[in-house]
């Protein structure tokens, strides 16, 4: 990820891919599945406010692999680009964080956000306008989660909580070893060898 130093302050200011990916971990969403699902994509909206170049002002997020699969060669997009009935809930979703995180500004849901986000890039984070909004609307969320309770993890630590793993019970274990030794084992084979008798002579066969 990279990071923008702001010129005369010294001040580090993080892309608005790190507001979005805060914003997101309490953001609210909604996919609306059409009834002749897989066959024809479902709609994705944002009930969170986002301010975004692909996504529209009442929500709706603007992506390829949500637009119907047909051949349309002024849309600029490829017919395996959009839907088709192998993709599923979890690519819906890939798709869409990996959207947030690389706008496309040559279609534009947002027209207003696409110019502002293409200022920010291209004065390489001096222009703070696109940014501000972002970290406002991280800050709203942030407070969203604080009144229903929700603690929003900010560092990679705390987003990945290592879970206990509960103890074993010694009395449910069931290997082998716990209750035969690997000597007494051992030892019974060679008492197991000693109970057949082999003839060198014997072919295996009644005539021998």
């Amino acid at each position: 990820m990279t990071q923008h130093e702001s010129a005369g302050k010294g001040e580090v200011v993080k892309p608005p891919s790190y507001y979005i990916a805060i914003s997101l971990l309490h953001s609210q969403a909604r996919i609306k599945f059409p009834v002749d699902y897989p066959y024809s994509p479902p709609a994705f909206r944002f009930l969170t406010k986002m301010w975004h170049p692909n996504i529209y002002e009442n929500g709706d997020v603007c992506i390829s692999i949500l637009h119907p699969p047909v051949d349309d060669p002024q849309s600029g997009e490829l017919p395996s680009e959009r839907w088709n009935p192998t993709q599923n809930v979890r690519t819906i979703l890939l798709s869409v964080i990996s959207l947030l995180n690389e706008p496309n500004t040559f279609s534009p849901a947002n027209v207003d956000a696409s110019v502002m986000y293409r200022k920010w890039r291209d004065s390489k984070g001096k222009d703070r306008e696109y940014i501000e909004i972002i970290r406002k609307q991280v800050l709203a969320t942030k407070a969203d989660a604080e009144r229903d309770g929700v603690k929003v993890p900010i560092t990679l630590d705390e987003y990945c909580v290592r879970t206990q793993v509960p103890p074993t019970d010694d009395g449910s274990n069931l290997l082998y070893d716990d209750y035969y030794d690997d000597e007494e084992l051992d030892g019974d084979d060679e008492d197991d060898n000693e109970d057949f008798c082999y003839d060198e002579d014997d072919s295996g066969t009644e005539d021998s």
